[in-house]
């Protein structure tokens, strides 16, 4: 009997212990080698990490106590040993333990479980609002009440993507203007898209939202922690996808107020910036910059387009022909093909620059200069 007990603790109690005493730190070395699933910086995270972790360690369990089990009966009762299988045609103790066990771990599991599902949907109480819109591929943050928007989209030089030139750290995670949030505030997020259908995705926050034409879905979050957060989209978009990064810099509350106090007048200033009469210099060097950021990816930077896919500007009809023309397809794009409306997502100075670029660059060399005010005065007379 003695030895029997002996191999129990051996094949059962063991193996258990060890996993006890080892659990921290194989929890942390998981971490290290960022193999599981973060934490996060968030109350919804952190709950949802919780969750993982139980509901993961309660399948080791069952696990290693199963083959435990397993493996003890094999070897007790091995034929060597002249073992005989026991004949019985039913056991109503065991069928009600093998029952009543897993419901209650069920229930344990679900209890936790719809706890935090019911949290993730609470978009009560929030003290800001932020609109967050996909495009292809980039994402526009509209500040609700606050008069402020911007376009965040990829910066990664087409050096490194190409591999011409090292990747950096973030490669593929830099943005041309990050989201800011303040610290330890609850903020309530309204995701919608303009084209197809997108995935707003932040890991550290717990946050996962489809960005859908025509719906707007609701999320939450409240970070606990100042610092940069990165995401990306999670559903897949189109050609560039793998191009969509979300910066997200979370600043201590009096840092924040600073920055939307900054904001706020740069964007009057950008609104002044409308009035005013640019060069064709200051248009073209501008224009450059704004249409290898935003247009380059379909079009090219050198104008040629993509045959079949992506039409050239480069001696095309509409970058050497009527302005209007050009005007309408830039601002409101042309439905039933892959270019969009970009009327809503730049401002009047870069549309002007942009239009300007495209009918004086790669040879087109119209000698046409597209002002903001031209910009204005088509949008009011649409």
């Amino acid at each position: 009997m003695s030895r029997r007990a002996n191999m129990l603790f051996a094949l059962v109690l063991a193996p258990v212990m060890s996993l006890i005493l080892s659990g921290q730190a194989l929890a942390e070395e998981a971490q290290r080698w960022a193999v599981n699933m973060p934490k996060g910086v968030t109350p919804v995270s952190n709950a949802i990490y919780d969750i993982h972790m139980i509901i993961f360690w309660i399948c080791v369990a069952i696990g290693v106590g199963v083959f435990a089990i397993m493996f003890y009966s094999m070897y007790a009762h091995r034929k060597s040993r002249g073992a005989v299988a026991a004949n019985f045609h039913e056991n109503t103790t065991a069928e009600v333990i093998w029952t009543v066990i897993p419901t209650l771990i069920l229930i344990a599991m679900a209890i936790p479980a719809t706890t935090t599902l019911l949290d993730v949907y609470d978009t009560s109480e929030a003290e800001m609002e932020v609109k967050v819109t996909g495009y292809q591929w980039k994402w526009q943050y509209e500040y609700l009440g606050e008069d402020v928007a911007f376009m965040s989209e990829l910066t990664t030089p087409e050096a490194e993507i190409y591999n011409t030139a090292p990747k950096s750290q973030y490669y593929l995670q830099e943005v041309s203007e990050p989201l800011v949030l303040p610290v330890k505030t609850k903020v309530r997020f309204l995701i919608t898209a303009k084209d197809v259908i997108h995935s707003w995705w932040v890991p550290d926050f717990g946050v996962k939202r489809d960005a859908i034409p025509g719906f707007i879905n609701e999320t939450w979050t409240y970070v606990e922690e100042p610092g940069v957060y990165r995401g990306e989209c999670a559903e897949l978009c189109g050609k560039s996808h793998a191009f969509m990064p979300i910066v997200v810099n979370v600043l201590e509350k009096e840092e924040y107020k600073s920055w939307l106090v900054d904001k706020k007048v740069k964007a009057a200033a950008i609104r002044e910036l409308a009035k005013k009469t640019f060069t064709k210099e200051e248009l073209m060097v501008q224009g450059e910059a704004a249409y290898n950021r935003s247009c380059g990816s379909c079009h090219m930077a050198n104008g040629e387009g993509i045959p079949g896919v992506f039409p050239a500007l480069k001696g095309s009809a509409i970058a050497t022909g009527d302005v209007s023309k050009h005007l309408d397809v830039v601002v409101n794009g042309v439905a039933g093909t892959a270019m969009q409306a970009f009327g809503g997502q730049f401002s009047k100075v870069d549309l002007a620059a942009i239009i300007t670029y495209e009918r004086n660059a790669w040879g087109n060399d119209t000698g046409d200069v597209v002002q903001p005010i031209d910009v204005l005065k088509f949008k009011q007379g649409q």
